[in-house]
């Protein structure tokens, strides 16, 4: 029967060398993500084109600085101010075999900037503003001697210009590798800020995740009006060193934007799309 039969040719490989082969198409690296809140599998063009928020849960990713000046300003407004400035290595710090001089070296080359924050004059919806954007990606936007200096002198030419003073805000903390130097910056910064206040300036702080150790012990919650952005993690010290301190159980989120406004800490929580129109209002609203 025809079912018996059974084809007793043999199998020779190299007959199907002459056939079209299918390649096998690959994805490239790096065009999916995964949002760490939702954990839905994301576009990363669609993310980046949201305005780095998850079109899921609207989960705020971290901004780098240089997309934070442009989603923030007028195009092509931003006048940078103050980029000459880089770190000298005051202390000759090294680690564990490293070398503090190396490290700065490669972050510049990585960022094409020379230290952790961007200063300058642009336009937020027509209205002149000092600007400075703390740079994440630069040693996770750490304050040090320069970023201190950049910061002061920005908040004296705003004084100097009576121009509305907008900061932000992303930082692990005082830079270790400069020492004391780096939390000299606090002070430096602080006074900056009382004398444009004296002077009658208007300094509106924006909070994003994460903002923490010297910076919100200083300049970061020293705004006439603090904004954050959603579910932002700002705090001095972290979760984990407190709980091992007090050795007890935290409150859920108590780090967070939405806690700390319930407890008064912060002014609002701002979605990133609405803050270009939530500042413009505010200056206006200020200047009534």
């Amino acid at each position: 029967m025809a079912n018996d039969v059974q084809d007793t040719t043999p199998y020779n490989a190299e007959s199907l060398g002459d056939r079209p082969q299918r390649t096998k198409r690959e994805v490239p690296d790096g065009l999916w993500m995964r949002c760490p809140k939702c954990e839905a599998m994301l576009y990363r063009k669609a993310v980046a084109e949201n305005l780095d928020v998850c079109p899921e849960c609207e989960h705020h990713f971290r901004m780098k600085g240089w997309d934070r000046v442009n989603q923030l300003t007028d195009p092509g407004s931003f006048e940078e101010h103050f980029d000459n400035l880089a770190t000298v290595d005051p202390l000759d710090f090294k680690w564990a075999g490293k070398v503090y001089a190396e490290r700065i070296a490669i972050e510049q080359k990585k960022t094409g900037i020379n230290d952790s924050i961007l200063t300058g004059v642009a336009y937020i919806k027509g209205r002149r503003v000092a600007l400075g954007v703390m740079v994440g990606e630069f040693i996770m936007g750490s304050m040090g001697t320069v970023l201190g200096e950049k910061l002061a002198r920005l908040i004296e030419l705003a004084t100097e210009q009576s121009l509305p003073l907008i900061v932000v805000c992303i930082s692990g903390g005082a830079r270790m590798h400069e020492g004391a130097l780096s939390l000299m910056q606090m002070a430096k910064t602080s006074a900056a800020l009382a004398r444009y206040d004296d002077a009658g300036g208007l300094y509106i702080a924006i909070l994003t995740d994460p903002t923490t150790g010297g910076t919100t012990a200083s300049f970061a919650m020293l705004g006439d009006i603090t904004i954050a952005e959603p579910d932002a993690e700002i705090c001095f010290a972290g979760a984990r060193v407190i709980a091992n301190t007090i050795k007890a159980d935290l409150p859920e989120g108590f780090q967070r934007s939405e806690f700390l406004m319930e407890k008064g800490f912060i002014d609002m929580i701002v979605h990133r799309k609405e803050l270009r129109s939530e500042i413009a209002r505010l200056i206006d609203y200020c200047k009534a």
